[in-house]
């Protein structure tokens, strides 16, 4: 199981501020808040999983293509909650790179969307029933 991960942002600000807004849907609750990190911690008692953001110390671009995390995925109980999740994104002014539907193709009854955050993050919430 996953401990913690952590990712570094250009703009800790506006990262904590679109994070606060999205993360209650995704199943995480504040955790950390410091001037220099935030961090959300999983709602679900199974888990004890931790996100934390950083300030990235050098302001490079990311991408998704370069070598490095790729995407981040988030289990919702529920194709609503993908839904509730994508509708979210959108009012953040998120772009979108899949809109919510199947994906046959990881395995029956994957139904997910898949979007980036405003430091160029791939993220996807999914749930794998109907």
């Amino acid at each position: 199981m996953l401990s913690h991960i952590g990712l570094n942002v250009r703009d800790l600000v506006q990262a904590k501020a679109y994070y606060d807004s999205l993360m209650p849907l995704l199943g995480f609750e504040g955790h950390v808040a410091a001037d220099d990190q935030f961090a959300y911690k999983s709602i679900n008692k199974e888990s004890e999983t931790l996100i934390f953001f950083y300030r990235a110390l050098e302001q490079l671009p990311y991408s998704r293509h370069h070598s490095g995390l790729q995407h981040l995925a988030f289990m919702v109980d529920s194709r609503a909650a993908v839904r509730a999740v994508h509708t979210k994104a959108l009012l953040l002014g998120s772009e979108v790179v899949h809109l919510p539907r199947e994906f046959p193709q990881y395995r029956p009854n994957y139904f997910a969307t898949f979007w980036l955050d405003p430091e160029g993050f791939m993220l996807e919430a999914l749930c794998l029933g109907d």
